[in-house]
């Protein structure tokens, strides 16, 4: 629907950095008019230090300086015609899209443990007897308990981890549950049933 005199934001040119707001971008197409390189100048010097109130965080960033003037350099789709404080050839990074990750190779053998646990039982199983060995299993196994406890699948008592960790090692690992004592869950990590949010009367 078009109604006479009012103004949607649907019906305007598209912001190319909406995060500064309309009016930055309005100051920046006037900054374009200007006659001279000095009074544009003098123009972006101001809008830059507008920009940074709109975006406070970005003064987080080292280097932020650069930054908002890369922003300016591309809100003024790369015709304001100044003698530039930093060097804005690098500016059009801001638009490079990241390249895709790949994906880890091989799948994991049961996906509420990860990655990480399906790497330390794999070097388990190459490592000589010994302290660090054994070590390592015992970090392992509270790893795989925590894991269990916080995606609740299925059981997570003792005899479901030492039953994982000899299937997934091929019998490499035989944990003796009458000598081995796992820590103790604290109860942030064990899953909570959820409540329908009625109260008992």
């Amino acid at each position: 629907m078009n109604i006479q005199g009012l103004d949607y934001n649907t019906q305007r040119k598209l912001l190319q950095m909406p995060e500064y707001g309309r009016e930055i971008q309005h100051m920046i197409d006037h900054a374009l008019t200007l006659p001279t390189k000095e009074e544009r100048l003098r123009c972006a010097r101001t809008i830059v230090k507008l920009m940074e109130t709109k975006v406070p965080q970005i003064r987080e960033n080292n280097g932020y300086e650069q930054t908002l003037w890369d922003h300016l350099y591309l809100m003024s789709h790369k015709q304001l015609d100044i003698d530039w404080p930093y060097d804005i050839s690098s500016a059009e990074k801001f638009h490079d899209k990241p390249a895709p990750m790949s994906l880890p190779k091989g799948g994991i053998r049961l996906r509420h443990y990860g990655r990480l646990v399906d790497e330390l039982l794999e070097k388990i199983k190459t490592m000589p007897d010994g302290v660090e060995r054994d070590m390592l299993i015992k970090q392992t196994a509270n790893q795989m308990k925590r894991d269990l406890a916080q995606w609740g699948h299925g059981s997570m008592d003792d005899e479901k981890v030492a039953d994982d960790m000899a299937r997934l090692t091929d019998g490499a690992i035989q944990l003796d549950l009458n000598n081995f004592t796992f820590e103790r869950l604290g109860n942030s990590t064990v899953q909570q049933p959820k409540r329908n949010g009625k109260k008992k009367k």
